[in-house]
């Protein structure tokens, strides 16, 4: 039986580790959301278990409690850095088996679907939070925390402050998405500092809450494909792509720190796709004639 005073403690560095590392409130949420998973599932102290309990879970998370491998993963990275770097424990990173993740091609949204799409969106506040995401390429988490004073009107420029990995970043600002911004201060006057505040004083609105705007959207357009703020995102890099922009622009714009993410994104252009030459058109091409020489 596991000890409470001991697995408190343990808890509590396991967390200050993390937060040594500037790991996000969300990561950190996570890691402990699944390594108290695991503990509960052997009723024991994680620290009383090896690799061999590792490897057990995860079968179990995958085959009884059907997880996508990327939440398998999520586990595995948890008791690694518990292991590792809290437990100070004798193994390797290779001692920890991951899920293989199957590469599938994002859902990239047609200008028509788009249109339709924000169409149906409920709420004024949170369809140009939606906007930005498809305008300015932000994620969910960024566009629900722009602050007032992140519009740049003089620059054209939108400030991501604090965005995924801790980085602050600067991405564009079209002058069509500074019209709609200006049409929607006008109408909402949002206190500071949040442009999409929440009901509840000094907060602003959830992710959680796009999503279920966006699903809902779908729904009442009856588009039959699922568009969420990821694939607004991927479609703010596959138009930019379609425009010639240099894949590094995009890399700044997007946020990455490494350009094959980037690559992920800006792998699927059905524009692109769909206006490549095919041989076979110059197959099916009917051949010319020679001309006759011409007398001098």
């Amino acid at each position: 039986m596991k000890s409470p005073t001991r697995t408190t403690a343990m808890r509590q560095r396991f967390i200050e580790d993390m937060q040594l590392r500037h790991f996000s409130p969300a990561t950190q949420r996570a890691y402990v959301h699944y390594v108290a998973g695991y503990a509960l599932h052997y009723d024991r102290s994680p620290d009383e278990l090896d690799l061999g309990a590792v490897r057990q879970y995860q079968l179990h998370l995958l085959n009884e409690r059907r997880l996508s491998p990327q939440s398998v993963n999520c586990f595995v990275s948890a008791v690694q850095f518990l292991y590792l770097n809290t437990l100070g424990m004798p193994w390797k990173p290779e001692d920890f088996v991951r899920a293989r993740v199957e590469h599938k091609l994002p859902v990239v949204p047609g200008l028509a679907e788009i249109r339709t799409f924000f169409e149906n969106i409920p709420g004024v506040k949170n369809r140009m939070a939606l906007m930005l995401c498809y305008g300015a390429g932000l994620r969910v988490s960024e566009a629900v925390a722009v602050k007032t004073e992140h519009i740049d009107s003089a620059r054209m420029l939108i400030r991501v402050e604090q965005g995924k990995g801790a980085k602050d970043r600067y991405t564009c600002l079209s002058p069509g998405l500074l019209k709609m911004l200006r049409a929607y201060f006008r109408m909402v006057r949002p206190p500071r500092p949040w442009l999409f505040p929440s009901v509840r004083p000094q907060r602003h609105i959830t992710g959680a809450l796009l999503q279920r705007a966006c699903t809902e959207a779908c729904q009442t357009a009856g588009l039959t494909k699922r568009i969420t703020p990821h694939s607004l995102r991927h479609a703010f890099a596959s138009c930019l792509l379609d425009e010639g922009v240099d894949t590094r622009v995009i890399q700044v714009l997007l946020g990455h720190t490494r350009i094959d993410t980037t690559a992920h994104y800006t792998t699927v252009s059905p524009s692109k796709i769909a206006s490549t030459f095919s041989p076979a058109d110059q197959l099916l091409a009917r051949p010319r004639r020679p001309g006759r020489p011409r007398k001098a």
